[in-house]
């Protein structure tokens, strides 16, 4: 059975659901184990078909508990089965406990894991830690986790990669590499973001036959990104209905940032695009896209005539931190419209923070460092909580790029789910806050306008990498394909 296939929790509220259906509704700890061993089997079975074998890897938890109980299911069903426990079996919890001493009783037996000589066959069965991991792998279980990746054979993780943090995404040490991860109750938050990519594969939800209102009760700590509808236009209309962009940025040997920008907000649908920039190469910048209006902008004097016309700023692709940069910084930091503030208006926003809620922030992992006075590590470390801190501090829309790309409003997070490697360019950032600022001219909302651009943002990029692969995949491919995707 499914949970609703948006809806992400923190580690606290599965467990909370999950006292309460035994607590409460007197539903077993061992029927649950024994629910997820069917669970975990049946993929195992209509997935690999063909193995007639499995090996499974047994932790000291629940979740060894329930690595027992697809072990005993395959022994059921004349699977040669093999089972290496990285802690004394007989330490076991409770439930867990009974589950290894059934298997014993259907004939099954245990051995210990030795790295180089222990012998892996068939699928992999990773059941060595479930939700509740929160330091580094030890060295006994790196050198399992290191065997498991090693090995050409299938993985399928039970609950979450073991070496997966269940709530941020990061990795403590090292963790398997699963190409099923079958998680229970709901969809935990940790899946989607930070390097949980690389690790979980194929994410099954499976419910265990909880009623779907215990998870209902509890409001889901984030959302999966889901694509926004464009409304169909009117026929009547023009090119004033649909909003003036003015992107500010491109300084010295900075031009095809604010290029890309401009023609992102173009393909998003904005009624005009104007782009102040050095006046040294202005004229320059429009070639092959007459329909972005250039102006060199040399002072903070001149582009007030330009942000008088301007329904929605963009500031920051190719801007540079010199004397130019910051008089444009501040000349626009003095208005109210809706503003995307990227790149080096962030760095500059870091060494002089100011609040408002009219604008939308787009880090990426560097910059977010910087707003934040710490180091990409940290914003690693703990992405929700990075997102959370830059947002209250600086106000506004705020999303934290990088796999499983984060946006906040203060009240609701949202977790991206397109993209892919080949958008590791340069340029891609560019893009993305051109899309965004065609968006909002357009007239959505500053949640709309990023939710919706981050989704088609990498929509594009899957789309294209889909088709021609995702090496050599440039931020310059995408505005075309944006522009199908948003139609």
């Amino acid at each position: 059975m499914q949970t609703p296939a948006n809806k992400l929790y923190c580690t606290a509220q599965i467990r909370e659901a999950e006292r309460y259906v035994i607590d409460e509704q007197g539903i077993p700890g061992r029927e649950l184990m024994r629910r997820a061993g069917y669970a975990l089997f049946e993929q195992i079975q209509r997935r690999w078909p063909e193995h007639a074998a499995i090996t499974v890897f047994c932790g000291g938890g629940n979740n060894g508990g329930d690595g027992y109980e697809v072990a005993t299911l395959a022994l059921q069903a004349n699977y040669q089965v093999t089972v290496y426990a990285l802690t004394d079996p007989h330490g076991l919890p409770g439930d867990a406990l009974a589950a290894y001493q059934d298997f014993l009783n259907a004939g099954g037996c245990v051995s210990d894991f030795e790295a180089g000589q222990s012998r892996l066959q068939g699928v992999i069965v990773d059941a060595l830690f479930g939700i509740g991991l929160s330091r580094e792998v030890g060295q006994g279980y790196a050198l399992a986790i290191t065997a498991i990746n090693d090995s050409a054979c299938p993985v399928v993780a039970v609950d979450v990669p073991s070496g997966l943090h269940a709530y941020t995404g990061s990795v403590l040490g090292c963790a398997v590499k699963a190409d099923v991860t079958v998680t229970f109750i709901g969809l935990k938050c940790g899946l989607f973001t930070g390097a949980a990519p690389e690790y979980c594969g194929e994410i099954i939800c499976n419910n265990l036959d909880i009623d779907a209102a215990v998870l209902a009760a509890m409001p889901p700590f984030a959302e999966l990104l889901e694509k926004l509808a464009l409304p169909r236009r009117p026929r009547t209309a023009h090119k004033g209905h649909f909003g003036h962009v003015l992107l500010i940025g491109g300084n010295l040997g900075y031009t095809g940032a604010i290029r890309l920008a401009g023609e992102a907000a173009l393909r998003s649908g904005a009624g005009l695009v104007s782009i102040a920039t050095r006046a040294a190469h202005s004229g320059l910048i429009n070639i092959g896209r007459p329909e972005l209006m250039c102006h060199g902008v040399e002072c903070g004097e001149t582009l007030h005539a330009l942000l008088d016309k301007a329904s929605v700023i963009v500031i920051g692709p190719g801007l540079g931190q010199d004397d130019w940069a910051r008089e444009m910084f501040g000349t626009v930091m003095g208005r109210d419209k809706p503003c995307v503030l990227d790149a080096d208006a962030l760095n500059l926003l870091a060494e002089q923070p100011q609040r408002h809620d009219n604008w939308v922030l787009t880090p990426h992992p560097g910059e977010a460092a910087r707003l934040l006075a710490c180091n990409t590590r940290q914003i690693s470390a703990d992405r929700f909580a990075a997102l959370s801190d830059i947002q209250s501090q600086y106000g506004g829309i705020c999303l934290l790029k990088g796999a499983g790309t984060l946006i906040s409003n203060g009240e609701t997070v949202y977790v991206g789910t397109t993209g892919n490697p080949g958008m590791a360019s340069g340029g891609m950032g560019d893009v993305l806050s051109g899309l965004i600022g065609g968006l909002l001219a357009q007239g959505l909302s500053l949640e709309q306008a990023t939710r919706l651009g981050v989704y088609v943002h990498g929509e594009a990029a899957d789309s294209l990498a889909a088709e021609f692969g995702e090496r050599g995949l440039l931020a310059g491919d995408l505005p075309e394909r944006i522009r199908k995707l948003l139609n």
